[in-house]
């Protein structure tokens, strides 16, 4: 069942069960045909993996009335559905009530510099140190090659032979 285009359903007040230990091929409809011999189901809903979109092997059945829901939890845990127990409890926790922004995927859409993420600010401050370590480091091994080069260049200089070779 996809709510693409319509969006997900009204839950609020609804019971929701989780069933556990499914297999991949289970559909909505299968679920619905055995669940619904409880009482009336108001959704289902099988999470389904988001790079392969297969199903993750459990699902939410949601039923109005709270009755139902025990009755469908007394019944169907530990019934066999296409070769695999049913493992099956209430949900411990609703759907979040906040909304989720969407994660873009970073193929679709390359960020600008501008558009990062914002770091934590102990992260950034070991950034900040970690450079300033590495400048005085790159500062202070310049200054010892420059001072080392200035000195062999000093004696190895054309001025200088030519001084040493008037003295002979």
């Amino acid at each position: 069942m996809s709510y693409s285009a319509r969006g997900p359903p009204k839950i609020e007040g609804m019971i929701s069960l989780k069933v556990d230990n499914l297999t991949y091929r289970t559909t909505p409809e299968d679920l619905r045909r055995v669940f619904e011999r409880c009482g009336s189901v108001g959704d289902i809903y099988i999470p389904r993996d988001r790079h392969t979109r297969e199903s993750r092997g459990f699902a939410f059945v949601r039923f109005y009335e709270k009755r139902d829901a025990e009755e469908a939890l007394q019944e169907m845990d530990g019934r066999v559905l296409d070769g695999r127990e049913l493992r099956v409890q209430m949900a411990r926790y609703g759907r979040p009530t906040s909304p989720q922004r969407r994660r873009y995927d970073r193929r679709r859409r390359s960020r600008s510099r501008g558009d990062r993420r914002r770091r934590s600010p102990s992260y950034e401050k070991r950034r900040r140190d970690r450079s300033r370590s590495r400048d005085n480091k790159r500062r202070s091994d310049s200054h010892s090659r420059s001072r080392s080069a200035s000195k062999s260049s000093r004696e190895h200089s054309p001025v200088r032979r030519n001084r040493s070779q008037s003295r002979e």
